[in-house]
């Protein structure tokens, strides 16, 4: 009998479901908790919504996903999580009375994040949660603020011996300083990348290249660059969202996945590909046209197959990921060759998304994921709970 059936008997599982917040990802965190609130079990678990609005306000009472969904907040409590560990737990906000500001904490057991991007899945809501002592799902602190920043993350990977794009970081001031010497400096280093001996053949252009904000996901603000033009238009776009800009090489390439899970000894599940309904797998072709594709499995060869799955299995570890991750591959249809594009550790759940869909497809369902994912943040925090924190001398 497994952990969660065992606990269930005695007392069901507290779970708090945190979605919305401060993103360009909101509305997509919205779409991956209705998913997730579906699929839990009322049987096993106590289930208390956490909504944080795009100000950070943070909310629960009940139906918030509903009430979030239709804007309307009136019926609902203010609440926050203390940093303080004795107290452990979501706390309603009186804000009628500044001097009894809070009232008794509502415990936790765990915490499921449903926050996509920026203060969900950076590591600043997992440092608010390890500092109040709770468990949750998903990577901590480090996993999730190294893969945020596509910057970091790529200099941790080339540090590592896994292959990924070439990228140059910019940022916004310089833009706001200079930007004719920004386009200068981006399109003479672009260059440089094409003029290896592999790239002899053919023309050694900057172009194309790929902008994004180097801290979101759900391909909010990323721009497909054929010309100078295009590179000025996707520099400001990016910069609406992030001080820290990817500047990527853009190759001819296939867009594969894998889904990554566990703490200490994770598996990777089968790959599936994206076939995008526009030119690369935009916001639109994820969440609006309802016309990409997912392949499941993967269309690949054995050896490709299990080169991905391997690496996905290696960027999870260098990166200290636990609890779940999906990693992004580009495979270049020219050569035959896998890049590593990123990691994302709060995957999307909605009904379409890969990351629950490659773990079906590998034996394990919707339910019996989450199940799975609640016993790893557990598990994880027990092995926390070893670490001592006071040193004693004499």
């Amino acid at each position: 009998m497994g952990s969660i059936e065992y606990m269930a008997e005695l007392n069901k599982i507290r779970i708090g479901i945190i979605f919305g917040g401060q993103s360009g990802e909101h509305e997509v965190s919205l779409m991956s908790a209705r998913s997730v609130l579906a699929a839990l079990n009322p049987d096993k678990y106590e289930i208390h919504q956490i909504g944080i609005t795009q100000e950070g306000a943070w909310f629960t009472g009940e139906n918030v996903l509903e009430a979030f969904t239709s804007n309307q907040l009136d019926n609902l409590d203010r609440a926050s999580i203390s940093p303080d560990p004795t107290l452990r737990g979501l706390r309603l906000v009186d804000e009628s009375d500044i001097r009894e500001r809070t009232q008794a904490a509502l415990p936790l057991d765990v915490v499921f994040p449903v926050l996509h991007g920026t203060y969900g899945e950076d590591g600043t809501l997992q440092g608010l949660l390890e500092m109040a002592g709770i468990p949750y799902v998903g990577a901590g602190v480090l996993g999730s603020a190294l893969c945020m920043d596509k910057g970091v993350f790529q200099d941790v990977m080339v540090a590592n011996g896994i292959p990924v794009l070439e990228t140059l970081v910019v940022l916004r001031s310089e833009m706001n300083a200079d930007m004719d010497g920004l386009l200068a400096k981006i399109e003479r280093t672009a260059a440089g990348w094409t003029a290896r001996p592999e790239f002899a053949s053919q023309d050694a252009s900057s172009y194309p290249l790929f902008i994004k904000p180097a801290n979101l996901g759900s391909s909010v603000g990323i721009s497909k660059c054929r010309n100078r033009s295009d590179l000025v238009e996707g520099l400001i776009e990016a910069s609406r969202y992030d001080r820290r800009i990817i500047v990527q090489r853009g190759i001819n390439a296939r867009e594969i996945e894998v889904s990554v899970l566990g703490n200490d000894k994770p598996q990777a599940s089968i790959p599936g590909e994206i076939i995008p309904s526009r030119e690369f797998y935009s916001y639109e072709a994820k969440y609006l046209d309802n016309t990409s594709q997912l392949l499941i499995p993967a269309p690949l060869s054995f050896e490709i197959s299990e080169e991905a799955r391997a690496l996905a299995i290696r960027a999870y570890r260098v990166t200290d990921c636990s609890g779940m991750a999906r990693v992004d591959f580009l495979l270049e249809k020219e050569t035959g060759k896998l890049y590593v594009s990123e990691i994302n550790t709060i995957p999307g759940f909605t009904k379409i998304s890969m990351y629950p869909k490659l773990w079906e497809a590998s034996g394990l369902s919707y339910p019996g994921l989450l199940d799975r994912l609640v016993e790893l943040a557990l598990e994880r925090q027990a092995d926390k709970e070893r670490t001592e924190h006071r040193f004693h001398t004499g």
